[in-house]
């Protein structure tokens, strides 16, 4: 169970490699975490990320998961909640796929969508529904401001990401008063692996800055998060902007 800062004592990540996870879970562990679960395809990056958060003091286990195989999710997670009561679950996966490519090859838009949107709400309905039958327990998704309007630079990546914040507003409502918490985080531009080799938007941010506004937001129980909280504000005026403005903005 959760501690009474909101701070859990258990949780299983989405995405074991993903950098704002890891952020977030070191975050977690220095705090009050120790039990961890790291869900992700099999690879050294997971093993290694799993062997760094054992010598922070936590528990770590890894569990082979595919976003892709939404077959597997029920399986493959349900083993994950019959070991134990899991406080958090933290979504993290996602890809940005390569807007020029995927345009030329919708293969790989699919990719992005099937990853990205259809994969997290597999997954997402599957920790919903095993949270409310503990009843207890938070769903944190990892959403982005690049699904508040698609822009011609990455509207494939912004698209997946529109879809998925609906999907994990609407998922917070309905679980609204069963004792499960759903909280979905917007960051803009982090630089990270993801993100290398693009040019730097306004308002960039890190990984572990995320994961401080996602502490901070358990605590609070907050239903959205915003990184930086800035961004609220800044997205508020570009969601109204007409579009033939909009669409001449060097976005």
């Amino acid at each position: 169970m959760k501690d009474a800062f909101g701070i859990p004592q258990s949780l299983l990540v989405l995405g074991g490699t993903s950098e704002i996870a890891l952020a977030t879970v070191r975050r977690l562990v220095a705090r009050r975490t120790r039990t961890v679960w790291l869900a992700g395809r099999p690879s050294p990056a997971l093993a290694q990320a799993a062997d760094h958060l054992r010598g922070l003091g936590a528990e770590v286990r890894t569990v082979a998961f595919d976003a892709l195989d939404p077959d597997s999710h029920e399986a493959v997670l349900g083993k994950v909640f019959a070991e134990g009561d899991i406080d958090l679950v933290l979504l993290a996966f996602g890809i940005l796929g390569d807007q020029a490519h995927d345009e030329r090859e919708p293969a790989g838009a699919v990719r992005v969508a099937q990853t990205n949107y259809t994969g997290a709400v597999s997954a997402g309905l599957v920790c919903a529904a095993a949270l409310q039958a503990q009843g207890h327990g938070s769903l944190v998704v990892l959403s982005s401001v690049a699904g508040e309007r698609a822009r011609r630079a990455n509207f494939i990546y912004g698209s997946s990401k529109a879809g998925l914040d609906a999907f994990a507003q609407g998922l917070g409502d309905a679980l609204y008063g069963t004792g499960v918490h759903v909280m979905v985080v917007r960051p803009g531009f982090v630089r990270s692996r993801m993100t290398a080799g693009l040019e730097e938007a306004p308002l960039a941010t890190t990984p572990e800055a995320v994961a401080a506004a996602i502490e901070l937001g358990l605590r609070r129980r907050s239903e959205t998060v915003w990184v930086p909280g800035s961004l609220r504000l800044v997205m508020s005026a570009v969601r109204h902007l007409p579009r033939a403005v909009f669409r001449r903005l060097p976005v």
